[in-house]
């Protein structure tokens, strides 16, 4: 059930999500690197043979929505249009979902919120008649290879979902909606309204969150009642709380930063100069990134990059 607000409106929409001025800022920095890294000449073949190589790694996938890694055994695994993949030694993604040749559901929202314990939100597998569109927000315990329903079915689509200290936080991206579960997302608070891309919540402490804006980063001290706009802060696509205090984040043009006061102030690190899609950071400056070119790890807090698939 949805705890609504006075404020707020009692209907929810069904229809899949509205454009949101956030993709549009994504999408002009993406367009943005491309033209200034001279993407599609035709004689640049180590190029070529790149993309060669990321199309057929992102293949199976569709497209990425988000990025973990599973505290139990430390695999890196990758939500996307198709389901769940996890990255395989051979530098190949491979389905989770059982039986692995099936699509999986579009996994829109991701997030790791244990050991083989995921949470998620999106579309229904092509296949799969039976369950509401959309899903609403879907728990896997067994890493990834069933889901079942949480709460919500038929009537938020969750884009982006993390975790902190005792609360679930969601941005419905239908209705440009901040959303709180205190009780592991069974039963929900409606918060601010919010035009972003991305959210992250402090692990250590659910009433701190931060969100990628058109303006650069926001910040909450609230739960995510209200708002401000961090003076300063970088253009951010995605973002991504670590165990330790540190928050990273990735721009529109591959280019990492990272902050130690809890979003107050950044600093520009590495670039992967590739457009991003997905970031996702542990203790100790372990960064993992999901950009058009591939997958790519950091152990020095953005520091320095090494593609790994």
């Amino acid at each position: 059930m949805v705890n609504r607000s006075p404020a707020h409106r009692t209907g929810l929409p069904q229809r899949r999500v509205r454009p949101r001025r956030a993709h549009a800022f994504l999408a002009a920095g993406t367009a943005l690197v491309l033209a200034g890294c001279g993407a599609g000449s035709a004689s640049d073949t180590s190029d070529t043979a790149a993309n060669t190589t990321t199309a057929d790694l992102f293949a199976p996938v569709g497209h990425v929505h988000g990025v973990g890694v599973d505290p139990a055994g430390g695999s890196v695994v990758v939500a996307g249009h198709y389901g769940l993949f996890a990255l395989a030694p051979d530098g190949t993604l491979v389905p989770r979902q059982d039986p692995p040749e099936a699509a999986g559901p579009d996994l829109m929202g991701f997030t790791v919120a244990g050991p083989r314990t995921f949470l998620a939100s999106g579309h229904p597998a092509p296949d799969d008649a039976g369950t509401p569109n959309p899903v609403g927000l879907v728990r896997s315990t067994d890493a990834g290879t069933t889901w079942e329903p949480v709460s919500l079915q038929g009537q938020v689509d969750f884009h982006s979902l993390d975790v902190g200290g005792t609360s679930v936080v969601g941005l419905d991206a239908t209705r440009g909606l901040l959303m709180v579960s205190s009780d592991g997302g069974r039963t929900w608070q409606e918060r601010a309204a919010l035009d972003a891309l991305d959210i992250a919540v402090d692990p250590s402490d659910g009433a701190r969150v931060l969100a990628t804006t058109e303006n650069g980063v926001a910040a909450s001290q609230d739960g995510g009642s209200t708002f401000r706009d961090v003076t300063g802060s970088p253009l951010l696509a995605f973002v991504s709380w670590a165990g330790d205090g540190a928050v990273y984040g990735i721009g529109p043009d591959g280019t990492v930063h990272a902050s130690t006061d809890r979003g107050a102030t950044w600093q520009r690190r590495a670039g992967t100069e590739s457009p991003p899609q997905a970031i996702t950071a542990e203790p100790g400056g372990r960064l993992t990134i999901v950009t058009n070119d591939g997958i790519h790890r950091s152990t020095d807090g953005g520091a320095t990059l090494a593609r790994i698939a």
